[in-house]
């Protein structure tokens, strides 16, 4: 049973013809009274509930009926509905335990959409499987490793995939974001549509809107044709947000409104259009800090992490360095025609106890560098020593320690550090980025920020 809290007669009634559509069965509550009465007849799958529903618009009903809720029945998940004018009321009660906002006036499929992701998720969490269970179930083909910190996360993302629940993958820079990010799509039923990716750390704000909604001819002086953006080529599909930790204020307004309604505007039109859409981000990037500090709106926090998916740092899982290692090697024998290709037992076991703060991409760099540069098939520990310098793995000097708390602030690290690693690289961008752990892009839009000269590099 499906129970839907709101004053509103006209919308009761509409929702419930919806519900009932979709084969609920629905039971109505004009407010916190009928609920009691409601909740001690059954207790329901599932509960729509408006955030104001009596005379004071302040939406404090409504946040009090819902932790008196969620106190009683913890287990049952809630989907409020709220007009734009409350998106900080529906932020408060994603904090006090509600499963997802809707805005009013809500599109139907979406709505319905929400509600079967939300009760989907409800079901009780499974174990963690073991690797051949998983493979035998899901298709990870291009994620390597049997660690018990990677098999929960492939657990999670075979349990989530299924659904639309936007999804937030988190992590360090090297950890493999995009490949689960691919993995949740591959898995769920909009596998046979786009899945498009999008480097938000490489989009000027300038080129933001139509880089993600397209624009039509004429809207800015070198638009000489309609250009479709990257929401509308992934109708139907998901589409994949990296390192939207770096999308700056004006930026984050706009996407807010496209995962709100599903709608945007290209730019130079007028007409609105409706898009389907599965929301995939990543960042390397502590956003609750961020929301904390002000720099990343709340609302919109809220909106993509409804599942946040932390990936393992390789030093939490050295046991998958070997097989790792074996994938990468086997690849390489491929593309380089060297059958014979190996690695030697006693280097393998060194590599096992490197750190390696670019994980996964900074091992895979190591072997591939290596394999390039030894004069034989069998890889020892000799041939990856010299072939490890220069992949970001240089221990910091003793001397660099870091300010007193308050003596800087953090943009002011931010360029200190920036303006080092320029200089200890001799101004080799794509270096620089790969110490600092960001994108080319992402460096480059720093360096204009603080006014550091640097040569774009091809």
């Amino acid at each position: 049973m499906l129970l839907i809290i709101d004053d509103d007669v006209a919308i009761q009634t509409s929702l419930s013809l919806l519900f009932r559509r979709e084969g609920f069965a629905v039971r109505v509550a004009d407010g916190p009274f009928e609920t009691r009465e409601v909740l001690d007849e059954e207790t329901p799958e599932l509960i729509l509930l408006d955030m104001n529903f009596s005379v004071d618009t302040s939406g404090d009903d409504g946040l009090r009926l819902l932790r008196q809720i969620r106190e009683r029945l913890p287990q049952v998940p809630v989907v409020l509905i709220t007009g734009w004018g409350s998106i900080d009321l529906a932020v408060e009660g994603m904090k006090a335990g509600a499963r997802d906002f809707i805005t009013k006036p809500w599109q139907n499929d979406h709505l319905v959409q929400s509600v079967r992701t939300a009760l989907k998720l409800a079901g009780s969490e499974p174990a963690s499987a073991s690797r051949r269970q998983l493979d035998s179930q899901f298709q990870f083909d291009n994620i390597v490793g049997d660690d018990p910190n990677l098999l929960d996360v492939l657990t999670t993302v075979g349990r989530v995939a299924p659904t639309d629940a936007p999804v937030l993958i988190t992590g360090e820079s090297g950890t493999g974001k995009e490949l689960v990010a691919e993995a949740i799509h591959q898995n769920s039923r909009r596998k046979r549509h786009p899945f498009v990716k999008v480097n938000l750390g490489g989009i000027s704000s300038t080129l933001f809107e139509s880089e993600l909604f397209g624009h039509v001819r004429g809207a800015f002086t070198d638009a000489k044709a309609d250009r479709v953006g990257r929401f509308e080529l992934a109708n139907r599909g998901s589409i994949f947000l990296d390192e939207i930790g770096d999308l700056d204020p004006a930026s984050q307004v706009k996407l807010l409104r496209v995962l709100q309604d599903r709608t945007f505007e290209p730019l130079g039109s007028s007409k609105s259009r409706t898009v389907d859409v599965r929301v995939i981000c990543a960042t390397n990037r502590n956003l609750e800090e961020m929301v904390s500090r002000g720099q990343f709106r709340e609302d919109l926090f809220y909106r993509i992490n409804l599942i946040t998916v932390r990936l393992p740092a390789l030093r939490e899982r050295p046991g998958d360095i070997p097989a790792l290692v074996n994938y990468f090697v086997s690849n390489l024998r491929t593309i380089y025609a060297r059958p014979d290709l190996r690695v030697s037992r006693e280097a393998m076991n060194w590599l096992k106890t490197l750190s390696l703060p670019g994980n996964i991409r900074q091992l895979k760099n190591l072997v591939e560098r290596t394999v390039l540069l030894a004069p034989g098939n069998e890889l020892t520990i000799a041939d990856f020593e010299r072939n490890r310098t220069g992949l970001t793995d240089r221990p910091v000097p003793a001397t660099d320690t870091l300010p007193a708390v308050g003596s800087m602030t953090l943009e002011e690290i931010e360029h200190q550090m920036i303006v080092r690693a320029m200089a200890y690289h001799n101004n080799r961008v794509a270096r620089v980025a790969r110490a600092l752990g960001i994108t080319r892009f992402a460096l480059y839009r720093r360096l204009e920020k603080f006014g550091i000269p640097y040569t774009a590099e091809e």
